[in-house]
């Protein structure tokens, strides 16, 4: 056994009768929250335990601690990823689906600023993220040659923009409110947001056809 580490346990016999799924959703709920908050180096696996209601045992036992914890996150985002913009949903509802995913899930969206504005700060690079984007990416070429955007935009910076523009309430709430006068992170004006970037879709759509 290597001189330092804690050894991984299997939980005592009270734990194991806990449903496992729950717990270790509980975990990731309350994992999203601490690295949302303090970035991956700033998170602490007790306070993570703590928050979840468990003993921190039960992190390094389902997920083998703190970076595994991470990925499953990373992982936890590409399914939902994958609802919110299935390739038979149309650009603009892809695109207004993320707007909405920022008001269901802001802690999640608060983890994507943390990764993007520290990336020192995050565990080693998996290349999980850069797998996503170049599928997206894919997707994206794809929605251009069936007519969905012009052909003379450049698609990644297409794409770049819209998942600024999509997370804009969470990465730059003062200036949006300063624009809006409104509260960003509201339910009525999320959805008017939403709408608003969804209506900008079908426009640039709506010229494609007409070109």
């Amino acid at each position: 056994m290597t001189a330092g580490r804690n050894p991984r346990r299997a939980p005592n016999p009270g734990e194991r009768q806990r449903d496992p799924e729950r717990t270790r959703a509980r975990i990731l709920d309350a994992a999203k929250v601490e690295f949302g908050t303090k970035g991956f180096a700033g998170a602490r696996v007790s306070d993570i335990a703590d928050r979840a209601g468990v003993n921190k045992q039960l992190i390094s036992y389902y997920f083998g601690g703190k970076e595994g914890l991470y990925t499953a996150l990373n992982n936890q985002w590409r399914q939902v990823s994958d609802q919110l913009s299935g390739p038979a949903r149309p650009l603009d509802e892809v695109v207004a689906n993320y707007v909405m995913s920022t008001l269901h899930d802001r802690d999640g969206a608060r983890l994507m600023v943390w990764s993007n504005m520290s990336p020192a700060d995050g565990p080693p690079d998996t290349g999980q993220e850069r797998e996503l984007m170049r599928s997206q990416l894919a997707d994206l070429r794809r929605r251009q040659e069936a007519g969905e955007l012009p052909a003379d935009l450049d698609p990644a910076c297409v794409m770049l923009a819209l998942f600024a523009a999509a997370s804009a309430t969470v990465t730059l709430p003062r200036t949006a409110k300063a624009i809006c006068g409104d509260d960003v992170e509201s339910e009525d004006f999320t959805r008017h947001y939403a709408d608003q970037l969804g209506r900008l879709i079908r426009h640039l759509r709506n010229r494609q056809a007409e070109a």
